[in-house]
């Protein structure tokens, strides 16, 4: 039994300003992409990683990758589909028929390059305990309001119940299988699990872990890198 990592990557990041895809966007020199699947195999339970590239990339992104591999693992380059969730069908699918002993399957983003190995390990361990969907959150510290399509405020939700989510989310393979064979639509692969009735469990997010979406964003990863903090 093996745990897979698929990182959905095929997007073209235009908000960081950079000629490249997202994915190989540099901090400090190293695309975010590589620093993503060198975390995973940092927390030593990750065996696969499985990335959806830009199909105009997949050469490139397969030769910055290969060199990751565990000897007793493999990273395998495939190009993505239009939107984040044909990527992700598009990786479980080639995972499966690839590792069929996989149980546990992770999804994570590319763009949370810093994301500390003990918050993968975390994942793991909690779907391996029985959970058949786990995500890591941050409490939220800004007040949220709900507005209507005037912008006007119609209700206050109570922050101390809301959790911003981050990456990567763990499944039982067979339920993300499910999830994504339902024809059901969400923003994320746990919405998919809980449209289909699933609890999904929290285990504790890191700061680090930050989405790198903004050149505000690469600013304080480098900040971090060169703070020793990343």
């Amino acid at each position: 039994m093996g745990v897979v990592a698929l990182v959905p990557a095929a997007g073209r990041g235009e908000r960081l300003g950079h000629a490249v895809p997202k994915a190989l966007v540099p901090v400090d020199g190293v695309p975010l992409l590589v620093r993503a699947v060198r975390g995973l195999f940092a927390a030593g339970c990750v065996r696969h990683v499985v990335i959806a590239a830009p199909p105009s990339d997949v050469d490139t992104v397969r030769t910055v990758t290969a060199p990751l591999a565990p000897a007793d693992g493999a990273v395998r380059v495939l190009a993505g589909g239009a939107e984040r969730s044909d990527s992700v069908r598009l990786a479980l699918a080639h995972a499966l028929r690839e590792f069929p002993d996989t149980d546990v399957v992770l999804v994570h983003d590319a763009a949370r390059a810093f994301t500390p190995p003990q918050v993968i390990t975390a994942v793991v361990d909690a779907v391996r305990a029985g959970h058949p969907a786990v995500i890591p959150v941050l409490p939220v510290a800004d007040t949220v309001k709900q507005v209507d399509a005037d912008g006007v405020v119609v209700a206050t939700p109570d922050r101390s119940a809301l959790r911003v989510v981050q990456t990567p989310q763990g499944f039982d393979a067979g339920t993300l299988l499910r999830a994504h064979e339902s024809g059901l639509h969400a923003t994320d692969d746990a919405g998919l699990v809980e449209r289909l009735g699933v609890p999904v469990t929290t285990v504790p997010g890191h700061p680090d872990a930050l989405k790198i979406t903004t050149p505000f964003d690469l600013a304080v990863a480098e900040a971090l890198l060169v703070g020793g903090q990343a």
